[in-house]
């Protein structure tokens, strides 16, 4: 029987990463950055007005607020507004000493300007075209200079960074309208068994729906993933073939669940035989501990048979599929987090099996400490059950060599997708 460790590193020794590919920023939110972005030009692009107000020379308002009348206003402080320049002006624009120009947030600062004087440094209106000043302003106050955010030759967005919305926002700001990336890996899901009915019919006798080609594909989406489901393949040889074929030129990891156990499993063994190396093994984990894998066709597409346990299709997808899904991406952690957690109840396991049972994560609020509560493995509990499974937002992880787990006891916990 082989470890789940050693399982993982045979998988993970058969990941393929597509090649970068250029995409619209639009369609870049959520992929690894593949290229150094370098601006070519400022940002911003020209000195430009931080707040509404008044363009002025700073050494113009300097004595603002130092003789004041009986109205509180510097009486000799009253600067001609000689104009307006709003956001998106392209007329060049010059100041003169001693005058004002009103000035929108965003507009280009006009020449000899080097601050702007908030509309709350100055009077409620202004009387006869004048501005009456009431607190001065710095050079610089109030204005974005030219280059202040990114210069010429910066690196706007890093290899390696996760594109998100502020880096959208920058690839745009620096004008680039496509990006090099990491794309999504191609993921089929195919669902076999003579059981199996889609979700727009009705099961009759010793039918069920197709669970796994559903919740399966929701998996590898959240892994991040681009997902085709396949849903029911007939167990037609000729056809099975066929389907597979087509998936395995199309997509870098096919996965085939209800394809181990059962009658399925032979059926599909024996016609996939010679497309490549395919092996079912028994792996020392629980649930999902009789699973496939293999390297079929042209491009030896790393493919995986699961078994037809929604359950157990899902911790051996969140074990040995999600993480070659991560490593395609690009992503440097393929594995979620992991944290410490004191039991709250009793915990049972399979010996000589490493287990991934469903928990409820919570904390603590006096002392921080992470809590689990075991939906699985518990006494008497059953690995089976799905609604535990979408209850659960954690995996207890226990070694093949615990079997009990006493209340208090502290056990690994990896979290699984966070809620809301």
């Amino acid at each position: 029987m082989r470890s789940v460790e050693e399982q993982q590193t045979k998988v993970t020794a058969a990941a393929v990463a597509p090649r970068p590919v250029r995409v619209a920023i639009s369609e870049a939110q959520g992929l690894l950055c593949a290229e150094e972005v370098v601006a070519e030009r400022p940002l911003p692009g020209f000195d430009q007005a931080a707040i509404d107000g008044y363009a002025v020379r700073s050494v113009d308002v300097r004595t603002a607020g130092a003789h004041v009348d009986e109205s509180g206003a510097d009486a000799d402080l009253m600067l001609p507004v000689v104009g307006e320049v709003r956001a998106g002006s392209r007329q060049p624009t010059r100041l003169q000493p001693r005058q004002a120009v009103r000035i929108e947030t965003g507009a280009p600062l006009p020449t000899l300007a080097d601050a702007v004087l908030p509309l709350d440094r100055a009077s409620d209106r202004e009387k006869g075209g004048r501005v009456v000043v009431t607190r001065p302003v710095r050079s610089g106050d109030f204005v974005r200079r030219a280059g202040d955010d990114v210069q010429p030759g910066d690196v706007a967005v890093r290899a390696g960074t996760i594109i998100g919305a502020a880096q959208v926002g920058l690839l745009a700001a620096v004008g680039r309208d496509k990006v090099l990336v990491h794309p999504r890996p191609r993921l089929s899901i195919i669902s076999v068994g003579g059981e199996l009915v889609d979700v727009d019919r009705t099961p009759g006798a010793g039918q069920v729906f197709d669970v796994n080609s559903y919740a399966l594909s929701a998996a590898a989406r959240d892994a991040g993933a681009d997902v085709n489901r396949v849903g029911i393949v007939d167990l037609d040889p000729r056809r099975l073939r066929e389907v597979v074929e087509g998936q395995l030129i199309r997509s870098e990891i096919v996965v085939i669940a209800g394809a181990v156990g059962g009658s399925a499993s032979r059926i599909v063994e024996e016609t996939l035989a010679d497309l490549g190396d395919l092996e079912i093994d028994r792996i020392a984990m629980h649930p999902g501990s009789v699973q496939g894998f293999g390297r079929l066709g042209r491009d030896e597409t790393p493919t995986f048979l699961l078994p037809s346990n929604p359950v157990g299709a899902l911790v051996v997808f969140e074990v040995m599929v999600r993480p070659l899904i991560r490593i395609a991406l690009g992503r440097r952690r393929t594995m979620r987090r992991t944290v410490s957690a004191r039991t709250v109840s009793p915990i049972t396991s399979i010996e000589n099996r490493k287990s991934f049972l469903r928990g409820q994560l919570m904390r603590d609020e006096a002392t921080g400490e992470y809590l689990v509560q075991a939906l699985g493995g518990a006494q008497g509990s059953s690995s089976h059950l799905l609604a535990t499974l979408a209850e659960a937002n954690c995996l207890v992880v226990l070694d093949p060599e615990v079997t009990e787990v006493r209340t208090g006891d502290v056990v690994d916990v990896t979290f699984l997708a966070q809620r809301g």
